[in-house]
């Protein structure tokens, strides 16, 4: 058996000031060929995992390209296309495979392509008609007809924290060996849920809806369950939620078991649609509470999302009430960093923090800060893999740490502050620049959790994201779209 991997992802905001150039990816992960000669990481992970049990079988593996980039703006057209022949260029030199593995996002848009994992799918199946065509999608997908028409098998991750990459690669893994080994004859539909929310599946009722989901999978031919939650900020005529299904050589029951587990997600849609509180609000929250850490997230700067992750509004908005024992992070202002890296540890300096990527960022803070840690090559956890943080700096203003990094990346894990000597235990708020991802490193550490709704790229307020795309036929813009 043949054995063909790659990978290709990064998340696509429609409406981020930041182009997805080289410079993105190269920032993030690229690797021709050799992602599993390095340690594995979120992006790299499914590789690793892949060509693991496809050599315990002794199976041939061909390993192409991995790229991956944090979310940003769409991505450039020559980049795209650049990557895109790379991995077809290598899937014909290697005369085509049995089964193609692709480790994708879902929500991936470049100029001229709005569609780009379709697009990869397509042209794979144009080389290799009769392989086993697996994808692994982010929840945060934009589903199309080309991806469940061109794909033998997409499995989505479960968890929003996506903790489970490791086993949804696995499970895609076993899907796909049964199918080329004649086993399975797998057949995908989808339902469209008509919806665009958030659905953190950490607390009821998505924590109970996630292991229905997995207990059901293997009963009676059905072979997989995906959610497609939608990425919100992703202008295309897809966005949104969406249930798949595949079953053993029945699309009928493929079809009803889609459009089962989507009308039970929407008939949750109020219970799940939370609005959480702006700044001020959020702020009175947390300075009543008995006892802390309070861990406040910045949840429209989120880098995960597309947005900078150097947006003001929230840490001002403490500065001016005075507030203190306060760790922040992670703030993308590379030459900041640049500036205090320069200083030195233990200097005091003028410096101008923040506010630098458009109106969404909001306006700079100047500051008088001193320097307390410079460190490079650091890591935090996302669930079992660890992520990068690239240089970074631990300033101190007014009792509030900031901690700076020059690698965009939302704040997954406590990491991202103690591995620079910030004992978060010792601070009464913690302040993080993420939209949910943060929940799985720092529920357990906090006394409180709240989400905020601050200015950003990523506004929590699905029902007035200014589309072009995508029509306005969905809840909550719509109470009932099927009405």
């Amino acid at each position: 058996m043949k054995l063909f991997i790659a990978g290709l992802s990064t998340e696509t905001n429609s409406f981020s000031p930041m182009p997805t150039g080289m410079a993105s990816f190269e920032e993030g992960s690229i690797h021709h060929g050799d992602a599993t000669r390095d340690e594995p990481m979120y992006w790299t992970a499914p590789l690793h995992i892949w060509r693991d049990k496809a050599e315990e079988r002794g199976w041939h593996v061909i390993e192409s390209l991995s790229a991956h980039a944090q979310p940003s703006g769409p991505t450039v057209k020559s980049v795209y296309e650049g990557f895109r022949d790379e991995i077809l260029s290598e899937l014909t030199a290697a005369g085509g495979a049995d089964i193609i593995l692709l480790a994708l996002h879902g929500a991936m848009i470049a100029d001229g392509y709005d569609d780009c994992e379709g697009d990869l799918i397509a042209r794979c199946r144009a080389i290799c008609p009769d392989a086993v065509i697996g994808g692994l999608l982010d929840p945060h997908s934009n589903l199309t007809d080309k991806m469940m028409t061109e794909a033998s098998l997409l499995v989505a991750f479960k968890e929003y924290p996506h903790v489970d990459v490791p086993e949804r690669a696995a499970d895609l893994f076993r899907l796909a060996a049964e199918t080329a080994d004649g086993k399975i004859t797998p057949v995908m539909r989808d339902w469209d849920c008509r919806m665009i929310i958030a659905m953190p599946t950490t607390k009821p009722p998505m924590r109970g809806f996630v292991d229905d989901m997995l207990a059901a999978e293997g009963q009676g031919g059905l072979l997989s369950l995906s959610l497609i939650h939608g990425f919100p900020w992703s202008d295309h005529p897809r966005t949104g939620t969406r249930a798949v299904a595949i079953c053993d050589g029945s699309a009928e029951q493929a079809e009803q078991q889609a459009e089962t587990l989507g009308r039970r997600i929407f008939a949750l849609r109020h219970e799940l649609h939370r609005v959480p509180p702006d700044i001020d609000t959020a702020l009175d929250m947390a300075q009543a509470a008995p006892e802390g850490p309070v861990v406040l997230a910045d949840m429209s700067d989120n880098a995960g999302g597309g947005a900078p992750s150097d947006a003001t509004f929230l840490l001002r908005a403490m500065i001016e009430r005075g507030m203190t024992s306060v760790a922040t992070g992670l703030f993308w202002d590379p030459i900041a960093l640049r500036i205090c890296k320069e200083a030195g540890e233990g200097a005091t300096l003028n410096l101008r923090l923040g506010g630098k990527c458009g109106p969404m960022s909001g306006d700079p803070l100047d500051l008088v800060v001193t320097v307390r840690k410079v460190a490079s090559g650091l890591t935090q956890r996302f669930g079992t893999l660890s992520a990068p943080m690239g240089e970074t700096v631990w300033i101190e203003t007014r009792g509030i740490d900031i901690v700076l990094n020059d690698v965009r990346s939302q704040t997954f894990h406590p990491e991202a502050f103690e591995k620079l000597g910030i004992d978060l235990s010792r601070r009464r708020y913690v302040c993080v620049k993420s939209s949910n991802h943060y929940e799985a490193g720092f529920n357990p550490i906090a006394a409180q959790v709240i989400g905020v709704a601050t200015p950003g790229s990523i506004t929590p307020d699905f029902a007035n994201i200014p589309y072009k795309n995508r029509a306005r036929t969905y809840f909550p813009v719509v109470e009932d779209p099927f009405a």
